[in-house]
C-alpha cells in the first residue's frame, strides 16, 4: 500500500494556502455521506468537548474557530457564545461555511491564515476564547509556533484556548488502514484527502510541550478524545481517530497588571 500512498500524495501542492484552497474549491457535498473525511456529520464530537469548554472558557467572550472548514463546529459554538468566529486560510472553506444551512445570527466568517505574523490582531475587539480542532497536526513545529503565538494575542487576559487534535501513533500506512483503506481501494473521501492536502502528523502532550511552552501557557486541563471522522465504512472504529485535547490560557508575564477591570476574575461554566 506504501507505493500506492506516496504515489497519490505526490499530486498534493506544496503550497500549504494553495493545497486547501482547492481541496474546499473541489467540495460539493458535506454532512453525512459527504465529501470531507473530517466531517462526522453529527454532533457527537462536540458534545463530548462540551463540558470540558464550558468549564474553562469565558461564556462572556466570543469565540474564534480557527480552521474552520465548513463551519460546523463555529456553528455548535455559537449556542454558547456571543458571538462565534470561524476562521480558515481558504476563502473557498469560508465561503462554503458562510453558504451552509443553519447559521445563526452570531456567527460570521473570515480569511486568514493564522501562522501569519500578526493574523490574530483585530479579529475580535478585545480577548476572545479560541478553539482549534485539527489544525496543529498537520502543521510544521514553525508555523505551530506561529500559530501559538496568534492564539496568545487573541485570547489576551481573560480568553482560554480549547484545542483538539488527532494523537494517531501508527505510520501512515497503518494510519489510512485505521481509516478504512485496503490493498483493493481507498474510501473517496480518504483519496480526496491524501491527494490534495499535507501529509498529517499527530499532536499529543509532547507536541503541545513545545508549541505552546509551560513557561508561555497555563494548562488548565488534558485528555485524551476520539477524534470523529466521516463513517465513509460502516465499519466500528474505523471513523474514529485518537486524539488529545487540551485548554489552556496565556500566562501574563512577570509584574504585568490588567488593563481592564475583572479580568482576573475566575472564569465560570455556562450551560
Amino acid at each position: 500500500m506504501l507505493p500506492r500512498l506516496i504515489r497519490l500524495s505526490r499530486s498534493a501542492p506544496k503550497d500549504r494556502p494553495l493545497a486547501w484552497d482547492r481541496y474546499w474549491a473541489g467540495i460539493t457535498a458535506t454532512g453525512p455521506g459527504g465529501e470531507v473525511l473530517w466531517d462526522a456529520g453529527s454532533d457527537h464530537e462536540f458534545l463530548g468537548y462540551r463540558d470540558l469548554i464550558l468549564r474553562h472558557l469565558d461564556p462572556a467572550l466570543p469565540v474564534v474557530d480557527v480552521g474552520c472548514g465548513h463551519g460546523s463546529f463555529t456553528r455548535a459554538l455559537a449556542a454558547h457564545f456571543p458571538q462565534a468566529i470561524g476562521v480558515d486560510i481558504s476563502a473557498h472553506a469560508a465561503a462554503l461555511a458562510a453558504a451552509e444551512p443553519g447559521n445563526p445570527g452570531n456567527v460570521s466568517f473570515e480569511v486568514r491564515d493564522m501562522t501569519a505574523p500578526g493574523a490574530g490582531a483585530g479579529l475580535v475587539a478585545g480577548p476572545a476564547n479560541v478553539f482549534v480542532r485539527g489544525v496543529l497536526h498537520v502543521l510544521s513545529p514553525a508555523d505551530q509556533a506561529a500559530l501559538a503565538e496568534n492564539l496568545r494575542v487573541l485570547a489576551g487576559g481573560r480568553g482560554t484556548v480549547f484545542l483538539a487534535e488527532t494523537n494517531f501513533q501508527g505510520n501512515p500506512v497503518e494510519y489510512v488502514t485505521h481509516l478504512g483503506a485496503t490493498q483493493r481501494s481507498i474510501p473517496a473521501p480518504l483519496e480526496r484527502a491524501i491527494r490534495g492536502l499535507p501529509m498529517p502528523g499527530h499532536f499529543g502532550p509532547k507536541e503541545r510541550s513545545r508549541a505552546l511552552p509551560p513557561a508561555s501557557w497555563e494548562l488548565l486541563e488534558e485528555g485524551a478524545a476520539a477524534i470523529e471522522t466521516n463513517p465513509v465504512t460502516g465499519v466500528e472504529g474505523q471513523s474514529r481517530v485518537p486524539g488529545y485535547v487540551a485548554a489552556l490560557r496565556p500566562r501574563r508575564p512577570s509584574g504585568e497588571t490588567p488593563k481592564h477591570a475583572g479580568e482576573d476574575a475566575p472564569l465560570t461554566g455556562s450551560s
